[in-house]
């Protein structure tokens, strides 16, 4: 067993890929232990194999046409024509054309890679500084993996056999929770730096209004369909690449072959190494249940104390620090087999665990020193990391007062999967 976990860290501090770390790690420990060779393919295939991952290619195949067929561009001309009078007006412009395209793509990285382009652009134009511009696009993009549609939630509803149907509006109040809140942070800085506003005209809103009224109606067929029961979230990623190529090519005509390519290219490839994690983080699961190291942790966890708060707590506490170093898509499948047992005797919601687990996940996507998200603004905004992380600290704490919010008070998440989804 020291040969699994010292390998596994010596590659993670070294710089290999996460996903190559938990496989070499796992085959190195299932070789050590004597494990049969098929096991080491059959474990990966097995954690793969699962009719709801489907889902992942196709909402991030979704997303990135809904970036390269330019409807981001509309969604956000409208948000801004919406709350861009308000002070502060592109930075809320900003945040809530994050929560429009989180009801797409599911995805943070597409929508820090793709939106966040286009509205940082617009704030520098306007004034805002770079760190503002970058810091409020990194934490606005948390919302898309929170917000329905979620692949994290997928992973999760998966790993764990819960409906992923009720995940997914588990997360439609925390997500809308997490869009006040950031709004009303830029709102003081707003007033503090007398940014400026952007003019309110009611005929310019209601001209971009029905310019993307299509793209703004997509998270709202996609949640008719949950709460009706009309598809499945498989179905529903199907859905959205249908819908999101079909106004790309015949509305706007913004989309052309060589782009549908390379959406093509990019989406295999993004979600490949998504898969990949997951395959390589089961086998090393398996290792893990099979010389009872998750059952050592559970217990160490438990000897602390029996209460679920502090239980949720502590375990709030873990996912924050993993999250700030690895991929939300490892943590999930690495550790739900550790919390899993420790969660369901306590009684807590699964519903509810798995929402606050992926809240935890996605604010260490945009914590220093390695959130992904961070790294991926700073490459298309060319802003220097330490002045990033500088910008993002203030933006952590409306984050973390909504995941201390949904941890606490669990109706928040579940009320609404409970009311409209059977």
């Amino acid at each position: 067993m020291a040969l699994f976990f010292i390998s596994f860290f010596v590659l993670l501090i070294i710089g290999v890929p996460i996903s190559i770390s938990i496989g070499a790690s796992a085959v190195l420990g299932c070789l050590s232990l004597g494990y049969p060779l098929m096991v080491i393919g059959q474990k990966m295939v097995t954690g793969i194999d699962s009719y709801l991952l489907i889902a992942i290619p196709l909402f991030v195949l979704a997303g990135n046409l809904m970036n390269a067929g330019k409807i981001t561009d509309k969604i956000f001309n409208f948000c801004k024509e919406l709350v861009g009078w308000i002070p502060g007006g592109l930075g809320h412009a900003n945040i809530v054309a994050s929560i429009i395209f989180a009801g797409m793509s599911g995805s943070a990285a597409a929508d820090a890679g793709g939106l966040g382009t286009i509205e940082m652009q617009a704030m520098t134009t306007n004034g805002y500084s770079e760190e503002f511009s970058g810091a409020v696009t990194a934490a606005s993009s948390v919302i898309g993996p929170i917000f329905p549609p979620s692949i994290p939630l997928i992973i999760y509803g998966a790993t764990a056999s819960v409906s992923v149907a009720q995940l997914f509006m588990g997360g439609v109040v925390p997500g809308l929770l997490m869009g006040v809140a950031l709004m009303i942070l830029v709102f003081i800085f707003a007033v503090k730096l007398k940014f400026e506003r952007h003019p309110f005209n009611f005929g310019i809103m209601i001209r971009q209004f029905f310019s993307s009224v299509l793209s703004l109606i997509t998270p709202l067929i996609i949640l008719a369909g949950f709460t009706t029961g009309w598809f499945t979230p498989t179905e529903a990623s199907s859905i959205a690449v249908a819908y999101s190529l079909v106004i790309s090519l015949f509305v706007y005509r913004t989309m052309d072959w060589k782009t549908f390519k390379n959406c093509l290219l990019e989406s295999a490839i993004t979600s490949a190494n998504t898969l990949f994690i997951i395959g390589t983080s089961t086998l090393f699961t398996y290792v893990l249940v099979k010389e009872g190291i998750s059952q050592q942790i559970a217990d160490l966890i438990l000897g602390i104390s029996d209460n679920p708060a502090v239980i949720l707590l502590i375990i709030n506490i873990i996912l924050l620090i993993l999250g700030m170093f690895m991929e939300p898509g490892a943590i999930l499948t690495l550790m739900l087999p550790v919390l899993l047992p420790i969660v369901k005797p306590l009684g807590i919601d699964l519903v509810h665990f798995g929402v606050v687990m992926v809240l935890n996940l996605m604010i260490g996507q945009v914590t220093p020193p390695f959130g992904v998200c961070l790294f991926i603004i700073s490459d298309v905004a060319k802003i220097k990391l330490d002045k990033l992380y500088r910008s993002i600290l203030p933006f952590l704490i409306p984050l973390l007062v909504v995941l201390f919010l949904c941890t606490y008070i669990p109706g928040i998440i579940t009320w609404l999967p409970y009311t409209l989804v059977k």
